[in-house]
């Protein structure tokens, strides 16, 4: 195995193929609402007023990605696959929740999908968290009450506001020992000397209910709470791995050589040893629930988005005379076009997709892997042996490069799924890991540069068209890869290509619709009428 350090060793195979969620946008829909709803989690007791301050990217687009009310939905406790988001004003206003936004505009300091999130509760005490959306549905907790701090949620994490004084960590970790709670690590952040601190445990598992009341019992403990998202890999702690982990081509390919097994076959091993063999099927067979509706659905029931620009579109390319079918893409990939497409109407429309990587992308994944699986007529055990696959590509970009468009442009959302899915069109025509990898960089090198500017920020055009593109790259590079044809830069190197490009591009041209075709007069007209974001 390649001795490069692991850096996102747990990150399991659901949080790329995932999370399951509510369109239209993974960073600005799923991600909004794991801020706040990791946010309120700090809080004692309900939140019962809440004023939101946008940054950056989502300053500029927080209306057409439905943020608004994701971040509503996670104060009020709605998970990402929650139908009940688009009603989250509502409920809100049923429950008494008062909420505002606030629209602070743009600071290159920080991180590009930022929200300040000013909380109160029924005493009127007051909480200020920092969040950010990571893209593909991760955030982070940056700071709390103007303290600097780094909670992902990813873990089971047990967070305590306290006084900075003498033997209270001690307290702390000794109660945590007498019940049996394993830390991970520990972390403590502070004022000033004497002052507040918060001491945040990322440990194996929550621990049982009575551990709470007594921890908020000790002296000069303000507050205590135990965070878990759902998919957070907590039954695997931070630092722990297995020798089918890996965040990089060259460790995959040592554990395919070492093991004589496909890259999709290592990906599950690694998931059963991660999160457990029953915990990986169970999870994996919602997946491919979700993706077999979400492809189909709006084939035959097309749905408008919310602003209107789509709802139809897939059906007429599944439609298409036999002519262009067969003279065009041809049949295989006319049916993957079309599949992809459904997935982006289904998520404008605010329905429930799976992120794979993000939402912007979701459709190439499942509309190359489930169109080439019906063509071949292949098993479950061969699909889900592809997605894995896919899964274990989308790990890799995750951690060398990003998968957000606020973050790397379009290229890091359409170009990582177009490579997610060559890899696994590779596989399931027997491919060999290698090939597979060097169909991933050619669809990366070819998308190389590819900016996001979707029109009046709603994740819908050119979101969707572009995801026919990253179909037809897959396709392109698997066949290509097949026909012995390797990329001249590797996997690694093409990775941290791509974030580098992304990283170059202005930020115009990253998310925030005051670039490329969402500035075009005719984008602004349409934008204008459809009057979402107004």
């Amino acid at each position: 195995m390649s001795g490069t350090p692991q850096t996102l060793a747990t990150t399991s195979a659901f949080e790329v193929l995932g999370p399951i969620m509510v369109g239209p946008s993974s960073s600005h829909t799923a991600g909004a609402l794991r801020c706040a709803q990791v946010a309120a989690s700090l809080v004692d007791g309900d939140v019962t007023d809440v004023t939101f301050t946008l940054w950056n990217s989502f300053a500029h687009t927080y209306r057409g990605h439905g943020t608004d009310r994701a971040l509503v939905a996670g104060i009020l406790g709605l998970d990402t696959d929650d139908e009940r988001i688009r009603d989250a004003f509502d409920i809100a206003h049923a429950r008494g929740l008062s909420y505002a936004f606030v629209v602070a505009g743009d600071d290159g300091s920080i991180h590009p999908n930022t929200v300040d999130i000013d909380m109160k509760n029924a005493r009127g005490e007051s909480m200020q968290v920092r969040g950010e959306s990571l893209g593909g549905g991760k955030m982070r907790i940056s700071r709390i009450n103007g303290v600097g701090v780094d909670i992902s949620g990813m873990y089971s994490t047990l967070f305590v506001a306290h006084r900075d004084l003498p033997g209270v960590l001690a307290a702390l970790t000794n109660l945590l020992a007498y019940a049996h709670v394993n830390i991970a690590f520990c972390r403590t952040y502070r004022t000033e000397q004497g002052g507040q601190a918060y001491s945040v445990f990322e440990t194996d598992g929550a621990a049982c209910g009575e551990v709470l009341p007594v921890l908020k019992n000790l002296d000069h403990v303000d507050f205590a709470t135990f965070i878990e998202l759902p998919g957070s890999a907590s039954s695997l702690s931070p630092g722990v791995s297995t020798p089918e982990l890996f965040d990089d081509g060259a460790q995959l390919l040592d554990a395919c050589r070492e093991r004589n097994m496909s890259i999709g076959a290592v990906m599950e091993l690694r998931e059963h040893r991660l999160i457990g063999e029953e915990r990986a099927r169970a999870s994996m067979a919602r997946t491919l629930d979700v993706m077999r509706e979400e492809t189909s659905a709006p084939l035959a029931n097309p749905t408008p988005s919310l602003g209107g620009f789509l709802g139809g579109e897939a059906q007429r390319v599944a439609t298409a005379s036999e002519k262009t079918r067969l003279s065009l893409l041809g049949e295989v990939q006319t049916v993957a076009t079309a599949k992809a497409m459904a997935v982006l109407e289904r998520s404008a429309s605010m329905g429930v997709i799976v992120a794979a990587p993000t939402a912007g992308s979701s459709g190439i994944v499942p509309g190359c892997v489930l169109a080439l699986a019906e063509h071949l007529d292949a098993s479950d055990e061969t699909v889900i042996e592809a997605l894995f696959c896919a899964a274990a590509i989308g790990l890799n970009l995750t951690t060398s490069a990003c998968v957000a468009g606020a973050e790397g442009g379009c290229q890091a959302e359409v170009g990582s799924a177009a490579a997610m899915a060559a890899a696994a069109l590779v596989q399931m025509m027997g491919g060999t890991p290698e090939q597979a990898l060097h169909a991933s960089s050619l669809a990366l090198s070819n998308l190389l540069g590819l900016v996001c500017d979707p029109v009046g920020g709603l994740v819908e055009v050119p979101c969707q068209t572009r995801n026919a593109i990253g179909v037809a790259a897959a396709f392109s590079s698997a066949q290509l890869a097949l026909s012995g044809i390797a990329s001249l830069v590797p996997f690694d190197e093409m990775a941290k290509v791509m974030l580098s490009v992304g990283h170059a591009l202005p930020a115009s041209l990253r998310e925030t619709a005051r670039g490329g075709i969402a500035q075009a007069p005719s984008a602004l007209s349409a934008c204008a009428r459809c009057g979402i974001c107004a």
